[in-house]
């Protein structure tokens, strides 16, 4: 990578391209961003996520979740929600802040389910207790691999605007970015 990235046009295909880079590399820092969201009752909650895909020409991230979770609800309630990205090597903060689609069925979910259904991710799909709740003995059982998919789901984020953040000796930059601006801020 370029030591230091002078144009807003450098700046955001580096963002993308670390972001892809995520999705491939499991020790890459941003593959596990925290995802804030809140409920209807205007409580904010935030957990890490793994994100699975990313799609730069749509300017879409994916991640998946069980379609037991609370964080479902609450997208569900109010789509509109932030990924916070960061990266000791790069000293990068990223906030992405999206709306998210969620798909519960259909084609794409089955073919992802497909995937999945193969890797030790599995086990957290087919549990018969939801994300959250009390665990007791005979709840650690999961069920047939190749049951029906219904707790498996995928959450497709619409980026709305990029939050850039760059720590360095020489001076913080920050940005505020979205498909046809670019805005220079102070950090």
């Amino acid at each position: 990578m370029k030591t230091h990235l002078e144009t807003p046009q450098e700046i955001r295909q580096q963002i993308w391209k670390e972001l892809g880079r995520a999705t491939q590399d499991r020790h890459h820092a941003w593959r596990t961003p925290v995802l804030a969201t809140a409920s209807a009752d205007d409580v904010v909650n935030a957990r890490t996520v793994v994100l699975r895909n990313v799609d730069v020409r749509a300017c879409l991230l994916q991640i998946f979740t069980d379609v037991r979770s609370a964080k479902l609800t609450e997208i569900t309630h109010q789509p509109t929600a932030l990924f916070v990205f960061w990266s000791s090597r790069l000293r990068w903060q990223l906030r992405v802040r999206v709306s998210i689609l969620r798909l519960t069925d259909g084609p794409q979910l089955e073919s992802l389910w497909e995937r999945v259904r193969q890797s030790s991710s599995a086990s957290d799909y087919l549990s018969p207790s939801a994300p959250g709740s009390p665990l007791y003995p005979d709840a650690s059982l999961c069920l047939d691999a190749n049951q029906k998919i219904s707790n498996f789901a995928v959450l497709n984020a619409q980026v709305l605007e990029l939050d850039w953040l760059e720590l360095a000796s020489t001076g913080h930059r920050r940005a505020k970015i979205t498909a046809d601006t670019w805005d220079w801020l102070t950090p």
